[in-house]
């Protein structure tokens, strides 16, 4: 994959985290993800009447894996780090082409899960504290395509897990940890 979006191009800082998801500082996004350094980060999993949203990532870790609809991290803007709603927001803008308005409500915390993943065709490795969102739209969004092959909508939960494509590690760890049945 090439690297033809400046998004994945500017230096970023995330919220190195230790194992108790302290934030013991901050660093480079490509650092964290070349030396498996553990962070935060964020999924925030998009409904539509009731369907989910899995997007085909395009991306340079874990390029072609299926995501539960996003998947990013919450950075320092001007040595102060994003809440989890603004990360949120700007990452559904930047993928999805939504606004904040574009959603029913705030996006509801579900929890989180702590996983770690080397990715076989890349030299990255995800090390993540990652923290678990819902969100339902309004409408169905347009894919930007600098970070997405695409998307697909599925009924339920369930099928996701009978998919034969490939899911991103910590999708698979977010079904294994977070109850979806519990989810009004």
């Amino acid at each position: 994959m090439q690297l033809t979006d400046t998004y994945y191009r500017k230096q970023s800082y995330l919220a190195q985290v230790d194992q108790n998801d302290a934030i013991i500082g901050q660093v480079e996004r490509w650092d964290a993800h070349k030396k498996g350094l553990l962070h935060r980060g964020f999924t925030t999993v998009l409904t539509y009447r009731g369907q989910i949203l899995m997007q085909h990532r395009k991306h340079p870790a874990f390029d072609k894996y299926w995501d539960l609809s996003f998947s990013s991290h919450q950075i320092y803007e001007d040595n102060v780090l994003q809440s989890d709603a603004k990360a949120i927001i700007n990452t559904l803008q930047r993928e999805w082409n939504l606004n904040e308005s574009d959603l029913e409500s705030a996006p509801q915390f579900l929890g989180k899960v702590y996983y770690q993943a080397k990715d076989p065709k890349s030299i990255f490795i995800e090390h993540e504290h990652d923290y678990i969102y819902l969100a339902a739209l309004k409408r169905l969004p347009l894919s930007n395509s600098d970070f997405s092959y695409g998307f697909k909508i599925i009924g339920q939960i369930s099928e996701v897990t009978q998919t034969k494509d490939a899911l991103a590690p910590w999708v698979e760890t977010i079904l294994k940890e977070i109850d979806f049945n519990k989810i009004k």
